[in-house]
């Protein structure tokens, strides 16, 4: 997980480095939404913070006890960092970034197996690992969204 993190990082480092693309995402297969390049800043400098508070809760919970994870797309604390992504500059949203990948990174890196082996409840995804949980909501949420980026630079 930490090589992957290490290049998702490289790969929105090359984007925020980039100027900003007008057009708008595909459709989510999920939702149907389609963001604009800052939206999806927004959104990617907002996830990292709120998963990994997610994942701190799992490891800090009593031993036995399944904690209850996860939100829905209407959740207004989502909506609210995919909106500021239109009102703040693509760097500043970076930096946020990865400060937080960084975190992630030393989190990650300080589990032993027994914690990643931790198990949480999803209502989307029913139970999971710690490392499945920060597999999909993490690593691979940041290289879903660097896939968004690198498709509207095409």
């Amino acid at each position: 997980m930490i090589a992957r993190l290490d290049a998702v990082l490289a790969r929105l480092a090359a984007h925020a480095a980039a100027p900003v693309p007008t057009s708008l995402t595909d459709p989510d297969p999920t939702t149907g939404e389609r963001w604009t390049a800052g939206q999806v800043w927004g959104h990617i400098s907002e996830i990292v913070p709120y998963w990994l508070a997610q994942a701190r809760r799992i490891v800090e919970a009593p031993p036995g006890e399944r904690v209850e994870t996860g939100r829905r797309t209407d959740d207004p604390a989502r909506l609210a960092g995919v909106a500021r992504g239109m009102q703040v500059a693509v760097p500043v949203l970076f930096d946020e970034a990865r400060t937080a990948i960084g975190e992630a990174r030393r989190f990650i890196a300080g589990l032993a197996p027994a914690d990643l082996a931790r198990e949480t409840r999803h209502p989307r995804y029913g139970v999971m690992s710690l490392a499945a949980f920060l597999d999909r909501f993490i690593v691979g949420h940041l290289e879903e969204h660097a896939a968004q980026l690198d498709g509207l630079r095409s």
